[in-house]
């Protein structure tokens, strides 16, 4: 029983770090490399990038660099973006979506 119980801890332990070690990385950070050298080369945005574009979401800092601010922070740290045609008003400071206002 006793080993058994010590054998099955051990193999818990062993697999908590394997576990971790292939968990997916942040989605809200940069692009995928070989999509960075894209557009790094003036290429478009990846296709699936609007389908993120909901309140709350936290926009990638790649997908933020390609925006041209239309309206300025404003007093409530809010400022208003076109990236590719689509309006978005976002937190200034943490890049969160408030708003979608092209849609």
């Amino acid at each position: 029983m006793l080993k058994s119980l010590t054998t099955a801890l051990v193999a818990i332990a062993l697999a908590v770090p394997a576990t971790t070690a292939l968990a997916k990385p942040d989605k809200h950070g940069d692009l995928p490399p070989g999509l960075q050298k894209k557009v790094n080369r003036g290429g478009e945005l990846p296709p699936g990038w609007k389908k993120k574009l909901q309140r709350g979401y936290v926009l990638e800092d790649e997908i933020y660099r390609h925006a041209v601010v239309v309206h300025p922070v404003d007093d409530r740290g809010l400022v208003t973006v076109r990236i590719e045609g689509e309006l978005v008003r976002l937190v200034h400071a943490t890049h969160e979506i408030v708003d979608i206002l092209s849609r």
